[in-house]
């Protein structure tokens, strides 16, 4: 069984939808320990329901980035994670941690990447990306985590069609429910050592 580290910084809702999996039994692995960069965040109450251990790291606390990335590979370490799942986390790793987790850390983006991604495009900003654009289709990407913004390899792509009189947030609607089958499916491949 793989011990999963999820981080977050909001609601959860992928985060959920993991823990449910492997609850389920969907996924041969456990979420031991939630990563937050803020405190407050439905997440963290998230994780309490399900007796997971979870720690935030606001950027604020510490002196630099780097420092903040070494106090996260302390606790990933201690909570045993094999695995790193990044689930609607908007910070940016630096690259020690990332080289840490090498071919171990996923992310989730809610866009068909190339399109629609990097620095900056998260939320409601990639969607209303999205229909600005005019684009027939969008999704959601699971890929690997690297050095840059959203431009680790793909994992696996689910595309979602942009309907006529779609709004920023009826199109986050339907991509975040196929987001919520996308991420278990590829953790759970992962978990198997089947990518």
């Amino acid at each position: 069984m793989k011990r999963i580290a999820i981080f977050a910084s909001g609601g959860g809702t992928d985060m959920q939808s993991v823990i449910d999996a492997c609850e389920r039994g969907q996924i041969d692995g456990r979420v031991v320990c939630v990563v937050a960069n803020k405190p407050d965040i439905y997440a963290l109450e998230r994780a309490q329901k399900h007796g997971i251990d979870s720690a935030v790291f606001a950027l604020s606390d510490y002196a630099d980035a780097e420092q903040r990335d070494r106090a996260i590979a302390a606790y990933l370490e201690r909570c045993g994670a094999e695995l790193v799942v990044l689930a609607g986390y908007l910070s940016i790793l630096t690259p020690d941690l990332v080289a840490r987790y090498r071919g171990r850390m996923i992310n989730i983006h809610p866009s068909l990447i190339p399109r629609h991604c990097g620095k900056g495009m998260y939320g409601m900003r990639v969607h209303e990306s999205v229909i600005a654009s005019g684009d027939a289709e969008s999704g959601a990407t699971v890929h690997y985590v690297d050095e840059g913004a959203d431009t680790g390899a793909i994992i696996e792509q689910v595309r979602v069609p942009v309907l006529a009189g779609d709004t920023p947030q009826s199109l986050q609607e339907r991509v975040l429910e196929q987001e919520h089958k996308l991420l278990p499916r590829v953790v759970a491949r992962l978990c198997e050592n089947r990518l």
